[in-house]
């Protein structure tokens, strides 16, 4: 597997990690049947996709990557489906995060 593929893996498992993390909110503590079957089943795919990630690019990377990264996006659904805007500081602290998840990347050794 490339390092292309192996970035491919890492964008699904955000993909997985935010749906999960948006249906654990609709899930109300999980009292709510559908939404925790489809955390459940996300959050697998997720840790699935992220052991694939693993064999090309080092653990602390990937998960430094994938956190930084389900963060951001975790944000925007959060803004788009459940009206949570986010102030000045944490506005600030996400932009200190997209910073660091791309100096890991670029400038860090892979």
């Amino acid at each position: 597997m490339n390092m292309t593929t192996s970035y491919l893996f890492l964008i699904l498992a955000v993909f997985f990690g935010v749906t999960s993390n948006s249906f654990a909110k609709s899930a109300e503590g999980f009292t709510l049947l559908f939404p925790s079957i489809i955390t459940g089943i996300t959050i697998v795919l997720c840790m699935y996709a992220l052991s694939i990630v693993m064999k090309n690019i080092p653990m602390g990377i990937t998960y430094a990557s994938f956190a930084g990264l389900t963060i951001i996006s975790t944000v925007i659904v959060g803004v788009i489906r459940f009206n949570q805007m986010p102030n000045l500081y944490s506005m600030i602290g996400l932009g200190l995060i997209i910073i660091g998840v791309l100096m890991v990347n670029l400038l860090g050794n892979n």
